[in-house]
């Protein structure tokens, strides 16, 4: 574990994995057996639980909560005070719970303080709008925003709208959207 930061106030179980060059901050808590790529950043206060499986290159901002059956692949932006889910029935007394699955592919975004309802699935590079309650599978690229999320838009592999032809605003990249309007 080269190049591994860990801030003293930190709390990383023994039996978590940790990528070299990844760096964990402050009062951040990282659980048993989780998995954390290489060349990550997780800040201030953020909750990484049990059997997590987190990517390379995934930033994770402060005040995050990554529960239990969350996969974050590559290169995954979590904007501040977002959180995750695990319980479809959620009851403090209910000693048979089942953790259901969620997943985040390479190079998505989810903005501060979203909320992703477990059991689905974020497409690659695709961006959640802040403070967004996400309820379905978001398809790859798709800009959604609001309670319940709803795609409003599509975004370039960069970050930036695409306009009404599929051309990035900003670089210039070309995508065909029937591709992806289909999967909606």
């Amino acid at each position: 574990m080269s190049d591994l930061f860990v801030h003293p106030t930190a709390e990383v179980d023994k039996t978590a994995h940790i990528g070299s060059g990844t760096r964990i901050w402050n009062q951040a808590q990282v659980r048993n057996d989780a998995i954390i790529g290489e060349n990550c950043v997780i800040s201030k206060n953020a909750y990484i639980d049990e059997y997590v499986r987190i990517g390379d290159r995934v930033k994770v901002q402060n005040n995050v909560n990554v529960y239990h059956g969350v996969t974050i692949e590559d290169d995954v932006f979590l904007g501040p005070s977002m959180t995750f889910t695990n319980d479809m029935f959620p009851r403090s007394f209910n000693s048979s719970w089942k953790i259901t699955k969620t997943n985040v592919k390479k190079g998505a975004s989810i903005g501060a303080n979203a909320t992703i309802v477990c059991g689905v699935t974020i497409g690659e590079y695709a961006t959640i709008g802040a403070g967004s309650v996400v309820t379905k599978d978001v398809p790859e690229h798709a800009l959604v925003a609001g309670n319940p999320a709803r795609r409003i838009g599509w975004v370039c592999r960069c970050g930036f709208e695409l306009d009404d032809a599929g051309r990035c605003t900003e670089c210039g990249e070309e995508y065909d959207l029937k591709r992806w309007e289909k999967d909606e």
